[in-house]
């Protein structure tokens, strides 16, 4: 049993002795056209979850949540993950405990330990940290639900304004954490990817069948499949956000994400990146219909003496409207990577553009249908040492239907 699956039981069996314990589940049912040449699940360089010879009828999410009062302050939450396209199927996407103590003034403060989502994505408001105006999340955070977990502490410090009087909300946050100490193995060797797919703690992710890690490679230590979640250094990272809110119409936040790993680290077959990023983010009410989301999130990520390093940037505009009974949501996705390394056979720059346009139209008590259509054009100069072509332009038709129960 790997370590993050051992934390994670050992966070679920605190549920047992809860009160008021609630359950909930989503069910996304897809039908799915592609074009993309071979996929990254299927060794290949593609931007998406799916591939042309990988599409047709799959699950796109199913998923269980709990959640339980262990005390008056004390409460818990887990979510078991299904995926058709992950070996063993069933994993844990996040399990923790929050303590929340009752406010004695206007500051309230709560800390959060376990493993669970940095606070970054604006898209993943839905149950189980599912997207809800798209069925594929950004770049930026189909990374997030990809590579990044917090597997720690987390406390924040809030102030709403409704508390005080005021029409404007603050927090800060500051989590240490270990056990993702590979994150940015596939923002490296990868790429970017524009999906909605979320890796479980105890996954293990495939990586594309490129030349330099293969056993006469020169990073030949590097496994096939990449641990996101081990820790390799016995180092702590940590992260620090800060949110403002204005009147419910403006929200403001920045983070700044460190993992602290040694880039000299290497066990079985998992080397130590070292990441670090910024990231800002703003969501505008304009008024009751609209809503605009943006990101912008840049950073670096590096691996051995230089062996690997890529800084990488990306940023998404996403606008929102009732449209009839639905709503209708547009998104521009940019993402890019340059490489700074010494090994010129391990080509990992990059730069593409996404468009997706979305439907969502709640259809009946529970169920709710959503179709998106996406454009994808990228250039990777390491698809040739696949051979296929550096530039490519992905297509993609998803018509989903969603149960929540």
């Amino acid at each position: 049993m790997s370590p993050a699956l051992a934390r994670t039981l050992a966070c679920l069996t605190l549920l047992a002795p809860a009160y008021a314990l609630e359950a909930e589940g989503l069910l996304d049912q897809r039908l799915v056209y592609s074009n993309s040449p071979q996929g990254w699940l299927e060794g290949g360089l593609g931007k998406q979850r799916h591939d042309a010879r990988h599409d047709g009828l799959r699950l796109g999410q199913a998923m269980l949540l709990l959640r339980g009062e262990l005390a008056d302050t004390v409460s818990a939450q887990a979510v078991i993950n299904l995926a058709d396209d992950r070996a063993g199927a069933v994993d844990v996407s996040e399990a923790w405990l929050r303590w929340k103590p009752l406010p004695t003034g206007p500051w309230r403060h709560s800390a959060k330990l376990g493993a669970f989502f940095p606070a970054i994505s604006l898209e993943h408001d839905g149950l189980g940290w599912t997207t809800t105006r798209t069925l594929s999340a950004s770049a930026i955070n189909s990374w997030i639900g990809e590579e990044l977990r917090t597997i720690g502490l987390e406390y924040t410090l809030a102030r709403p304004g409704r508390f005080a009087g005021s029409p404007h909300d603050i927090s800060l946050s500051l989590a240490a954490f270990k056990g993702n100490d590979p994150a940015g193995t596939l923002i490296a060797w990868r790429g970017w990817g524009v999906g909605d797919r979320i890796t479980g703690l105890a996954e293990k992710l495939p990586l594309p069948d490129l030349p330099i890690y293969r056993d006469d490679g020169r990073i030949a230590r590097q496994d096939a499949r990449v641990d996101n979640f081990r820790e390799l250094d016995g180092r702590w990272g940590y992260h620090a956000g800060l949110h403002y809110g204005y009147g419910g119409r403006v929200e403001l936040s920045a983070l700044h994400y460190d993992n602290r790993a040694d880039p000299l680290v290497v066990n079985r077959g998992q080397y130590a990146w070292t990441t670090r990023f910024q990231q800002l983010a703003l969501r505008w009410r304009p008024d009751q219909e609209w809503e605009i989301l943006s990101q912008w999130l840049a950073g670096s990520t590096v691996m051995g003496r230089n062996a690997v390093n890529v800084a990488y940037r990306s940023a998404y505009v996403l606008a929102a409207h009732p449209l009839g009974s639905g709503k209708l949501a547009v998104r521009y996705d940019y993402f890019s990577s340059r490489e700074r390394d010494r090994l010129p056979e391990d080509p990992n720059d990059e730069r593409g553009q996404a468009l997706a346009l979305a439907y969502s139209w709640p259809w009946r008590d529970g169920l709710s249908v959503m179709a998106e259509g996406m454009l994808l054009r990228s250039e990777r100069p390491a698809r040739q040492q696949l051979s296929t072509p550096s530039r490519q332009t992905e297509r993609s038709l998803s018509l989903a239907l969603r149960w929540r129960f």
